[in-house]
């Protein structure tokens, strides 16, 4: 178990001396602060969440290649967490076709590699800090098969489109076979009133890549474009463009 996990169980154990709290948060902010500084020129992201597990010869992994680089073709940054699987199969498909292709990887004692289709990435020791770091630069949200984790970046990027704390950015559930018992479980909570039946049109349920790319294209693009704002480099923290825009 990494020194980054250990003080992170200790965290979440309860209260702590002062000091340590104050310490802890220290290296939080440390965290954030390196994710902003690697991904602040990334340009608009489309990000892609799914399982680590999967192989290349994988019906899963050969779509979400073929999905993300028609995503990238729009003109969007392709990321991930960086890893194995599903996310390498995106940054993947992004090269394929000439696009951009960024990761936010989570330091784990396995599945902790950067994967080879990356332009640029960060290594991130904190699962919040890098969930809101996915977040942050995305004009959309992918999500393909996975496991616990996906699931729980899926549900948190529908929280946040659903309480309004970000834009109503498209969020893409692929693969209908895969996910058609938690369509159904979702159905279960609108029958239950415990959700809203409009939040159902919070999510593009398809096996469909053309119906995907047109959905950005109506919701993403059209909706706030790709005018994304240009911060300038500054050259006294030796930072620089990451990619040439158009």
């Amino acid at each position: 178990m990494s020194k980054a996990t250990q003080s992170e169980i200790k965290f979440l154990e309860g209260p702590q001396s002062r000091w340590e709290e104050f310490m802890f948060t220290l290296k939080v902010v440390r965290e954030f602060v390196r994710g902003f500084r690697a991904l602040h020129f990334a340009g608009p992201c489309v990000t892609v969440f799914g399982s680590a597990r999967f192989k290349e010869d994988d019906e899963y992994y050969k779509l979400t290649r073929q999905l993300s680089g028609e995503i990238a073709k729009l003109g969007f940054t392709i990321m991930t967490g960086g890893g194995p699987g599903i996310m390498e199969a995106a940054n993947r498909g992004a090269k394929d076709v000439g696009g951009k292709s960024v990761g936010c990887n989570i330091i784990l004692p396995f599945e902790q590699s950067a994967n080879p289709y990356l332009d640029k990435w960060v290594n991130i020791k904190y699962f919040f800090v890098r969930k809101t770091l996915l977040a942050k630069y995305s004009y959309a949200f992918v999500v393909m098969p996975g496991g616990f984790g996906t699931l729980d970046e899926f549900f948190e990027a529908l929280t946040l489109v659903q309480t309004k704390v970000v834009a109503s950015f498209p969020i893409i559930l692929f693969c209908k076979d895969f996910h058609k018992l938690l369509m159904d479980y979702i159905e279960k909570l609108k029958e239950e009133r415990t959700i809203s039946p409009e939040d159902l049109h919070l999510i593009l349920y398809t096996d469909s890549i053309e119906e995907a790319i047109e959905h950005l294209k109506l919701n993403s693009i059209e909706q706030f474009g790709l005018q994304y704002a240009q911060p300038k480099p500054f050259g006294f923290l030796f930072e620089r463009r990451l990619f040439k825009r158009k």
